[in-house]
């Protein structure tokens, strides 16, 4: 089921911020992040170390390094880049939770729509590219059945 967590969210930032900010051959630190966008240094840091071993960042170590691009925006997919950076946090179960089934799981009489519901937003977020995601968002045209848009 969507759930857009704070590990998430930071991910989101940092590959917008890259996307539109820095030019291919300019680096980005994770300080740099959390002092635009006042959002905490460790899990930031975390965040980009996941995207980097996921091989969506490159980074370059030293005092002049930092991360860029190392994948096209339209090669990653939103629910890939939520199961990259918080594994734990996109859990796929809606009746689940940390302490099993849901209390009203054995008499509930939505968990057929509810299951559909979740594989429709799962497919779809499957994809919906990190590309669509931000260029859909800003656009003045989208898909002319408007499929897929959302206004902000």
């Amino acid at each position: 089921m969507l759930k857009i967590t704070k590990k998430v969210e930071y991910a989101l930032i940092s590959l917008k911020f890259i996307w539109e900010e820095k030019s291919r051959n300019e680096l980005t630190t994770a300080r740099e992040l959390c002092s635009r966008f006042n959002i905490p240094f460790d899990t930031t840091s975390k965040v980009m170390q996941a995207m980097n071993n996921a091989g969506i960042l490159v980074s370059e170590k030293g005092t002049k390094g930092g991360y860029a691009l190392a994948k096209n925006l339209t090669e990653i997919s939103y629910l890939d880049l939520a199961h990259i950076v918080d594994p734990k946090g996109n859990d796929e179960e809606f009746c689940q939770s940390h302490k099993g089934l849901c209390d009203l799981y054995s008499n509930c009489n939505i968990i057929k729509p509810i299951d559909k519901l979740n594989a429709t937003l799962n497919t779809y977020l499957k994809n919906l590219t990190i590309d669509q995601l931000f260029t859909m968002a800003f656009s003045e045209q989208g898909p002319k059945n408007n499929e897929g848009q959302f206004h902000v």
